[in-house]
This record gives structure tokens, sequence and C-alpha cells, in this order.
């Protein structure tokens, strides 16, 4: 028997092709993807408008699974963890952060990763494999499944309102799927997330940032993290291929395709690294000399174990926020979340079960 298709990662016209090899016309394809998508059906039972005979049918050819949830944290800021496990074993972390007025879903790309930051733990887990597609919509999926926010045309009272796709991995090494799944995410016929809710965070994998912005359309997030090349080589060794002004000049193109959209620049707060007032002053010039319509992600730097880096003091990061500021760039520093279950940024890690 051949092996089951499985139809969470595939977008309407894939889904059309395939129900044809069946003798199923167009407008079933429609009523399909509408239950995998707008109404998050786990089962064929649930599809209520088709018959009996069919749903039969699909069952055979088609599965429609979640990554399994194997254990799920709770943070004392209720900042939610979930380590899922994919069919082949493979696990990764995908963490909910809720806000007063909005909830962002952070999800993995990879297991593992290969860019290889030296402050990220995640970056200490070698790259195992690409997530498909549907392993990264499935993530939301099991977010949305947790708080029952289905169906997608539902705006009452929704507490997943933002996605962030900065989780495990480098989006840009992965980027066919993930610019698969990102049109699934948005796609106002299926989940529905509007795009400006939508952030991609990418150290800055220069030959695929322009796709994104093409493809996608949704908003961009760099890694910087120092104020030049000197420093970030030190702390990133994709800067050694991808250097600062290079990954400049692709946001400068980002924001001519995506326009009315700041690119947000993350920079972690590394004591005595990249944190001086002088640090501040090389990135308020950068900027200026690119035009780049940009604001600053400050974020405390958020220590596992055996990491050999410290959190900048309270003092200079207010500083070096104060500095950005003063030159018109906002600068907002990150509230650190779900520390106590090591659910932050930089945090992330999982293994597959031996």
């Amino acid at each position: 028997m051949s092996e089951k298709i499985e139809l969470v990662g595939l977008n309407l016209e894939e889904l059309t092709a395939h129900l044809a090899e069946i003798g199923e016309p167009k407008f079933r394809a429609k009523q399909i993807y509408q239950w995998v998508y707008v109404h998050g059906a786990t089962d064929f039972e649930q599809m209520t408008n088709l018959s009996k005979d069919l749903r039969a049918r699909l069952a055979e050819k088609f599965s429609l699974t979640r990554p399994k949830i194997v254990t799920e944290q709770i943070s004392k800021d209720k900042t939610h963890k979930w380590l899922l496990e994919f069919a082949d074993g493979q696990r990764i972390e995908t963490v909910y952060i809720p806000e007063a007025d909005r909830g962002s879903v952070c999800i993995s790309t990879q297991v593992g990763c290969a860019v290889g930051c030296t402050f990220c733990h995640t970056g200490s887990q070698k790259i195992t494999r690409n997530l498909t597609a549907g392993e990264i919509v499935s993530q939301f999926m099991v977010a949305r499944d947790v708080y029952k926010e289905w169906p997608s045309t539902s705006q009452e009272n929704r507490m997943i309102s933002n996605i962030v796709v900065m989780g495990m991995g480098e989006p840009l090494h992965n980027v066919d799927n993930v610019i698969a799944a990102l049109k699934l995410l948005t796609d106002g016929d299926g989940i529905a997330i509007s795009k400006r809710k939508v952030t991609l965070s990418t150290s800055g994998i220069v030959p695929n940032m322009l796709r994104i912005a093409k493809e996608t359309g949704v908003k961009l997030a760099v890694s910087l993290h120092a104020p030049n090349n000197e420093k970030r080589s030190q702390i990133m060794p994709i800067n050694k291929r991808y250097p600062i002004e290079e990954i400049l000049q692709a946001c400068q193109e980002y924001q001519k395709i995506v326009t009315s959209r700041f690119i947000t620049f993350e920079y972690l707060m590394l004591d005595g690294i990249n944190d001086s007032l002088d640090d501040a002053r090389q990135l308020i010039d950068l900027m200026k000399k690119f035009k780049i319509g940009a604001k600053f992600n400050l974020i405390p730097f958020n220590p596992w174990p055996g990491c050999p880096y410290q959190p900048s003091s309270n003092n200079r990061v207010h500083a070096f926020a104060k500095e950005l500021e003063k030159s018109g760039f906002a600068a907002p520093i990150r509230v650190a979340r779900g520390q106590d279950i090591l659910a932050a940024c930089g945090q992330l890690k999982s293994k597959k079960l031996v």
C-alpha cells in the first residue's frame, strides 16, 4: 500500500490535483481545504458536508495529523512552550507569547541550525534537517487547537493574532518550505493571518531575502547584533559570507518591494561585546548611510548552560537605547519572556527521541 499523503501543507492547487486522481471535482478540494485550514479539522469524520463514502476514501489516501505534544510548559508569565515530535521522531520547540492585546506564536523552521551564532542555544545543536511546509504550519495549528481558536473566520476574543518565524533554525536556509508555509498561513481563504502580523527573522542570508519580499510580503527582522563586521563575525560566523553592507543593501531592496514597513534590527545586548555608546553611534551611522527605515529591538541576553556571555547591565542597555532614540530611531527594550522555562530568545533546543 502506498504511503498516505499528508493534507496539512498542501495548498489548494496541490489538493485539487490529488483529488482529481480519485475522480473528485474542484469544488471538493475547496471544501476539504476549508475543513483543514479554516475549521482545523483533525479527523475526516468531522467533514460533515462530505458523504460517508468520500470520507472513507479520503482516509485511505490521505492523512490529517498534528505533531505529537511530548511536553508542554507554562511560564509564570504565561508564556507557553511545547516540545513537538514529528513522525520520524525529530523534535522542535514552539512557543506562544501572550500580550495584553495580542499573542504571538513563535514557530521553528529547522531541527537544529547551521548558522552557529555563538550566543544562541539552538546554534549549539547541529542541523539535522529542514521542516516541511506542513510541519511549519502545523505548529501554529497546534497552538490554535490548544487555545480553541478555530474556525479562522472567528475574530472574537482571539488570543493568537501574530506569527513570528523566530524559533529554531534559519528560515532562509529552508526558503522554499518557509515560503510555502507563509502562503498557507496568510491565505485569506484559510488560516488567514494578516501579512502585516507576520514577521520573519533572518541572520541575513542575502540571496533569499528578496524572495521573501516578492513572494510573501511579510515583515522582516534581521539579527544584526553588532555594529561592524569585525564584531559581528566574532559572534556570528555567517557574517564572513554575508557581511553587514550586503545585508543592508538587501534591506534597502526589501523596503522598495514591501513598502511602508520598517525593517526591525534585532540586537542582543552582550556585556562588554557590543553594548557601548560607540557601538550605538556606529549603528546610527550605518542606518543613515544606507537610508533604511529602521527600528531596533534591543534584547536582553538570556543565559543558558555553558554559554560564554553575560547580559549587559540595565544601565548600559538604557543608555544604548537613549543614544539610538536621540537620532530618531525607535529602540524598545524587549521584555524577556519565558525565561524560567527556557522559552526566551535564543534558548530553544531539542533532540530526537532516543
